[in-house]
């Protein structure tokens, strides 16, 4: 049976009034640094180091609800499939879609990022004074490369022999692991022992989903607070960074979509004009809306109506693909990886970037229907690398428009799966 998934009317409304907030707090952030770089006499600078504690205070609350949500959430979602064998050919080839998807999507977000982001220029002055600036302010501190797990090390360090310390230490990629495996064996209980561990994981995942409304409540506050210290000391050097930035994301998701999934939809024997046609108007409401969820009724009637997509397969593989189908957040986070270790000047090298990629594929999974939920568990990745997490600031107030574009990809993602599971289910496309 397919998950039963609510869609409440005003949380579209809400998630575009907190981005247009965030939007506003990075924009008064910006000037109120320019100002000061620009215009010292004003004595604007010991105001600005005055506000930083409420930056730091910012983080310090977002921090705090990270490893709980991240477990609870990957845990319902796994343990809720219920036994994996009972899930069939259907769930298999579902599944299989989406974790397919999510890895080639991890790898052009690498690829689109080491080819756009030397372009950003950011000068080692600019590095070290985002590093002085993150000191204090993050429970994760860039370390170098070499002391990163690789090889056989990292393999065996994905498996914690304590998962309390792994999430004690903010070691959050085993503590993943660990979490998987348990919800993994507890899908496979009956269902009645099943429920009670999945119930208890939903109605946390909801309190702390909650809180997480609340920290972004006075996330303007802080993002103004900590862009305007970043940008008094740095100057228009990180402007230009963040704008080539958010065009490499876009870029990198519009490779995507003509790379992947548009011929996903074709081997599946839908044409490219046509398959754009059908899915025009989910694609539409997801880009206005930012929401993967409210776009679900949409989809459905593109599916049956315009694809020929039967309700059984439709009303499996759209409610699931809106639960984990996120290749388009995976890929704007792994742009972001690179993107906040070029500004704090982390080396990442083969096994960093590959400790990111796992990262980012299993934090996929954990990604909550609230707004720049995407950023938001980016956290385990950043701890895998040694990011601070003090770049997840800059990437707040900057998410509308990458948003926008991310939540149109995932929604695309969704109808594609769709499509190309009720190809290899024999169906006719019509």
């Amino acid at each position: 049976m397919a998950p039963v998934i609510i869609v409440p009317g005003n949380k579209t409304v809400r998630r575009i009034g907190s981005h247009f907030a965030m939007a506003l707090g990075l924009g008064a952030g910006l000037g109120l640094g320019l100002l000061a770089l620009l215009a010292p006499s004003l004595g604007l600078l010991p105001f600005i180091e005055w506000l930083r504690p409420l930056g730091s205070l910012f983080l310090n609350l977002l921090s705090m609800v990270v490893i709980p949500l991240v477990a609870t959430a990957l845990f319902a979602g796994v343990a809720g499939l219920g036994d994996l064998r009972r899930v069939g050919r259907l769930g298999a080839r579902t599944l299989g879609f989406f974790g397919a998807t999510t890895l080639a999507a991890v790898a052009i977000g690498f690829l689109v990022g080491r080819l756009f982001l030397p372009f950003a220029s950011i000068s080692s002055e600019l590095q070290t004074a985002l590093r002085d600036a993150a000191t204090g302010d993050s429970p994760f501190v860039p370390r170098a490369a070499e002391q990163l797990p690789t090889g056989a090390r990292f393999l065996v360090e994905l498996i914690p022999a304590n998962p309390v310390r792994a999430a004690v230490d903010g070691s959050l990629l085993p503590l993943i692991v660990f979490v998987t495996i348990f919800a993994v064996a507890a899908a496979a209980l009956p269902d009645e022992k099943r429920r009670t561990l999945t119930d208890l994981a939903d109605v946390t995942t909801q309190a702390l989903v909650r809180i997480v409304h609340w920290v972004l409540l006075v996330a303007p506050l802080g993002i103004f607070a900590l862009v305007a210290g970043a940008v008094a000391k740095l100057g228009l050097g990180l402007l230009i960074a963040m704008g080539v930035f958010v065009l490499a994301v876009i870029v990198g998701l519009g490779l995507f979509i003509g790379g992947v999934y548009l011929p996903a939809a074709r081997f599946a024997g839908v044409g490219a004009l046509r398959y754009l046609r059908a899915i025009r108007a989910s694609a539409l409401m997801a880009f206005s809306t930012t929401s993967s969820l409210a776009t679900l009724p949409v989809m459905f009637d593109a599916a049956e109506r315009d694809l020929r997509i039967s309700r059984t397969v439709a009303s499996f593989v759209l409610p699931v693909g809106a639960s984990i189908g996120r290749a388009g957040s995976a890929l704007f986070q792994a742009v972001a990886v690179l993107f906040v270790a070029q500004l704090y000047g982390v080396p990442l090298g083969a096994g960093a970037l590959f400790q990111a990629g796992a990262a980012v594929f299993l934090a996929s999974l954990t990604v909550a229907s609230v707004p720049s939920a995407s950023i938001v568990s980016l956290t385990p990745a950043f701890a895998s690398t040694g990011l601070p997490l003090a770049g997840l600031t800059l990437l707040l107030g900057l998410d509308r428009i990458p948003d926008m574009f991310r939540t149109m990809t995932n929604v695309v993602g969704h109808l594609t799966g769709a499509t190309v599971v009720a190809a290899l289910e024999g169906e006719e496309l019509g």
